[in-house]
């Protein structure tokens, strides 16, 4: 992709609009008025953003753009309240419609990430439109028809999904993507037993009100203030706790229970022992992981980080003379998952055990990147 040169124009990357300097030369990005759009394409797939004034809706069209995902139209939808915001992409200035059962009109693609319920009510509407539907929330994770999709593991499991016929597909969970990026290149190899997760959720998790009231919280400790405490109920600068989801019977909470389901369902293995424990910790938007694995067949660490040295969408951030290992900062706005800490378990015999640490980006590969990657799978 070539790069092009800006007079001073306005795009949106991580959630924020961002002020680009006159001359300044940016890849990937094609919003001069003076520059021929590669995205838009008469040829191309229709494409609707479902949540657009979101996080993740904000996030999409930045992945759109970077990755000259091709487009003939694109639509920006969101709820009432939104309707009538003026967003501009690709240096075109759009007006945000409001989400209606009849928005999905001449829609090829449409990513949704506007929560679980009205996933639940307008993804069938759309998928009778002929809309095929890449879905964030929850709501068809589960659901036996509906493919569950991270393109660099089971790409396979979306075959049969063509554009022009409506469908629906699911993105996985943020934990669950990050996780499986690391972990599924070395489950090809030695076949996973048992899994031990330990995640340190960022705050992007729960939308960009959580981490704007981080930031305030931070500045109202600071100041020597009571925090505002209106997403979590309680302080989260400078603190940690268990993951807000809600907790069920058995001990775990919600987001816990979706990486187990979720593993065994992407790797079409329902004997996976999967156990989970997810963190809420005061960082603005990567996940980091402890994963601990018990294999079937040796595999020793080296040979591990051999083979995710060559893994899509990996890097190794793994030096021990330095003490440099992954960090959510360094994969903040980043692309690929950072894999660290690679060591035999000394807990288990032999080289039937691992430990690695993982961080990814919630935002990006945990949520938009990884939709609009399942998009380009369609095209």
């Amino acid at each position: 992709m070539n790069s092009v040169s800006f007079t001073g124009t306005q795009l949106f990357h991580g959630g924020a609009a961002v002020k680009l300097s006159p001359s300044r030369t940016q890849p990937n990005l094609r919003v001069s008025p003076f520059t021929v759009n590669m995205s838009l394409q008469k040829d191309a797939p229709s494409v609707a953003v479902v949540g657009v004034t979101g996080a993740v809706g904000q996030e999409f069209l930045s992945v759109l753009s970077d990755r000259n995902f091709p487009y003939s139209s694109i639509k920006l939808l969101a709820s009432k309240r939104s309707a009538g915001k003026k967003l501009t992409f690709e240096g075109v200035e759009y007006v945000v419609e409001e989400l209606t059962e009849d928005s999905f009109s001449g829609v090829d693609i449409a990513l949704f990430s506007a929560g679980g319920g009205i996933s639940k009510k307008l993804g069938p509407i759309a998928a009778k439109c002929g809309t095929v539907v890449v879905d964030n929330s929850s709501a068809f994770r589960m659901d036996e028809n509906v493919p569950l999709v991270i393109p660099e593991v089971n790409p396979d499991a979306m075959r049969d999904i063509k554009l022009g016929k409506g469908a629906i597909i699911a993105n996985p969970n943020c934990s669950t993507i990050i996780c499986l990026m690391a972990v599924t290149p070395l489950h090809k190899r030695a076949k996973v037993l048992r899994m031990v997760v330990s995640t340190y959720q960022a705050a992007s998790g729960a939308g960009a009100a959580a981490m704007d009231e981080l930031v305030q919280q931070t500045r109202e400790v600071l100041e020597g203030k009571q925090p505002t405490c209106n997403i979590f109920k309680r302080q989260y600068a400078f603190n940690l706790f268990s993951h807000n989801a809600p907790v069920l019977s058995n001990g775990y909470n919600e987001e816990e229970m979706k990486l187990v389901k979720e593993t065994r369902k992407i790797w079409n293995d329902t004997d996976i022992k999967v156990t989970a424990t997810c963190i809420r910790v005061p960082v603005m938007r990567a996940h980091a992981e402890s994963i601990n694995l018990q294999f079937e067949n040796p595999l020793d660490e080296d040979t591990a980080r051999e083979i995710l040295k060559n893994a899509p969408g990996v890097v190794i951030i793994d030096d021990r003379a330095s003490n440099n290992f992954p960090t959510p900062l360094e994969v903040s706005n980043k692309d690929a998952v950072a894999v660290g800490r690679i060591r035999r378990d000394v807990s288990q015999e032999g080289n039937y055990g691992l430990d690695i640490f993982v961080c990814g980006d919630q935002i990006r590969k945990g949520a938009a990147l990884n939709a609009v990657q399942i998009a380009e799978l369609l095209l």
